[in-house]
């Protein structure tokens, strides 16, 4: 049907509007308070800016669903675009939901939690917390002035015998011992709850005395921690706005656009203070699109806010509508003309202003390091296909001790870290890293080979394995290439000494500033550091345990759950016995055992043949 005719038979009601090219692909969904208005407007004559007449003349059809009423056309394009991803829309693409601090007061002792899930629990919650205030960051801030617990066990089902290591450096009340009642631990929860309101006098106040009494103790490095503490709280205080009430609550969007790209700055304010902001940017702007954005921003954030303020939108209403349902109260949306709210919104213009102009460098150079790289290597080296998928090997050991290889991944020039596998060589005796890059390759072709294979990253083939080395390497890794039939694969090694790149025989010199030779290096050097930080990992852990198992009565899984709770031996050995005791499954005795051998009795120690043991092979094959 001509499109034209389609346009004769759209309804005079509200609902959502997609645009097709002539793939059949969507490449626009908008909403209209009348699709029969809202519709023409785009075909019929008149002033139109460059990018909407660009957008129109790749439009070859179009849909249209009804809806109830402009509201559900506003959560119906929200859902359309997620699942379309249309090039003229904006999009949240990456669908990311921000932190909050959450308080459950319906527990007897509530403690402290990072979540980025809200639910209608009754509990507390304070946030999102974005750039500039880290949830964690708070959360620790909190943590070192009030003695709140971060334990999850449930006190109103079971309680310990002994408090937690926690509690005997100060951090925690121990409800769980009874070291305090309900009511005093309420008054301290209500206190944290305080300054996330924004009342931050007390805080600072309890930080301070403590800076000066460990100070006073010659306590200098916990002084120094609690000094630490009250540069982050001056940090947070210095985001107050002074015109604004303590307990007011904004969220602040700012859209901009240079008629082809266009960004949104948000700033979250909190207890009249800005606490976060974020900024979003796409390719190809579009008439105005805030209202969609918001929309989209409080399907996976809560609203917690009591104003939403932003520049004028000929949607405003339905927008309120929209966002006062959402929230389950009324919620202003505000469009400022001057004041406190104007240098806000004001303030988040000019910085997706920034965000816009700085966003275009970044694809531009983030396009050349990358993409285009990966561009370039095919071309200089003459590959067969274009290398999408590079995995990079090496080996790293300590005079044949603890040997391990890594495999990292790039796609499209770019770290895919998921995809990163570590492995601990099994069959090869002494310093050979011919023979244990051979047999890592066999190992992961043979996954490559094997139909059951279900990790991610094995199941896919690479187009290009990179190998830290010269000929000598290259030649075992064909080994067992031809051994695993997957001779297809392009190999190629890259060595130190003078940067020389080695498909065969003789060696390939790449100039030294092309960005094919600057992406081999990045991808050679993060193989290179994961093996040796999963090398040092390994080291660590076989030396502290073996230090730890020598102790009589102190097996394996007791002496993980020392490591988990202090990170290492020498934390240990500066702990006391009653610290040590603390860990779940140490008992007193053997806490004063423990602490007895490192502090010079002798009958707590076994024979090293007793108490050394290698680690399981826990990593892929």
């Amino acid at each position: 049907m001509d499109i034209y005719e389609k346009l004769k038979d759209l309804p005079s009601k509200p609902g959502v509007y997609m645009m097709l090219d002539e793939n059949g692909e969507i490449i626009y969904v908008g909403k209209a308070k009348s699709l029969k208005n809202r519709v023409r407007q785009y075909f019929h004559s008149g002033s139109k800016d460059l990018k909407t007449m660009t957008m129109v003349s790749r439009i070859r059809d179009f849909r249209y669903i009804i809806a109830a009423s402009e509201v559900d056309a506003l959560v119906l394009e929200n859902n359309l675009i997620k699942k379309h991803v249309p090039k003229y829309n904006i999009l949240l693409k990456d669908d990311k939901s921000y932190p909050f601090i959450k308080i459950n007061l319906k527990d007897t002792y509530p403690r402290i939690d990072i979540t980025r899930n809200l639910r209608k629990d009754g509990a507390k919650y304070f946030g999102p917390y974005m750039q500039g205030i880290s949830a964690k960051e708070l959360t620790e801030l909190i943590q070192s002035a009030y003695p709140v617990r971060s334990c999850k066990e449930n006190l109103d089902k079971k309680r310990p015998k002994r408090p937690c290591l926690n509690y005997h450096i100060g951090r925690c009340a121990a409800p769980c011992t009874e070291r305090i009642s309900a009511e005093d631990y309420r008054v301290i929860i209500e206190n944290v709850i305080s300054f996330l309101k924004g009342n931050d006098k007390n805080i600072e106040a309890v930080l301070t005395e403590k800076m000066k009494r460990f100070a006073a103790e010659y306590n200098f490095e916990l002084a120094m921690q609690y000094r630490d503490r009250l540069k982050t709280l001056d940090k947070i205080v210095r985001k107050q706005i002074a015109a604004l009430p303590q307990d007011f609550n904004l969220d602040v969007f700012a859209e901009v656009s240079d008629g082809v790209n266009g960004a949104v700055s948000t700033i979250i304010v909190r207890g009249g203070k800005i606490v976060g902001g974020e900024n979003c940017s796409w390719e190809s702007g579009f008439e105005s699109q805030i209202g969609s954005f918001i929309s989209q921003y409080y399907s996976i954030n809560a609203l917690l806010c009591d104003e939403v303020v932003t520049g004028e939108t000929p949607e405003a209403e339905v927008l309120n509508e929209f966002l006062s349902e959402k929230a389950g109260r009324k919620i202003s949306l505000v469009f400022p003309k001057q004041g406190v709210r104007k240098q806000l919104l004001e303030m988040a213009e000019n910085n997706a202003l920034d965000y816009l102009s700085n966003s275009k460098v970044r694809s531009d150079r983030t396009y050349d390091r990358t993409t285009g790289a990966v561009k370039q290597l095919a071309e200089l080296l003459k590959l067969p296909v274009l290398p999408m998928r590079i995995e990079a090997y090496d080996i790293s050991h300590i005079s044949g001790t603890d040997k391990v290889a890594s495999m990292t991944v790039f796609k499209g020039g770019a770290p895919a870290r998921k995809h990163y596998r570590k492995f601990k060589i099994k069959t090869v005796q002494g310093s050979n890293d011919f023979m244990c890059m051979k047999e890592v390759l066999t190992r992961r072709l043979n996954r490559l080979n094997d139909a059951e294979q279900e990790d991610e990253s094995f199941i896919e083939t690479p187009d290009l394995l990179l190998i830290d080395g010269g000929k000598g390497q290259l030649s075992f890794v064909r080994q067992a290439m031809e051994e695993c039939g997957r001779t297809d694969i392009a190999v190629l090694a890259l060595a130190k000494r003078e940067e020389e790149v080695f498909l065969d025989k003789e060696p390939i010199i790449l100039p030294e500033n092309s960005l094919a030779l600057q992406l081999l290096q990045r991808v050679r050097d993060e193989a290179h550091r994961f093996a040796v930080t999963f090398h040092r990992d390994l080291r660590n852990k076989r030396m502290q345990m073996t230090e730890l198992t020598k102790i009589e009565g102190l097996g394996d899984r007791r002496a993980t759950a020392l490591l988990a709770q202090f990170k290492s031996t020498a934390k240990i050995k500066e702990a006391s016995a009653e610290e040590i005791a603390g860990v779940k499954g140490i008992s007193l005795a053997l806490a004063e055992k423990i602490f007895g051998y490192f502090h010079g009795s002798s009958s707590t120690k076994t024979s090293d043949a007793e108490a050394d043991e290698t680690d399981s092979d826990n990593v892929p094959d």
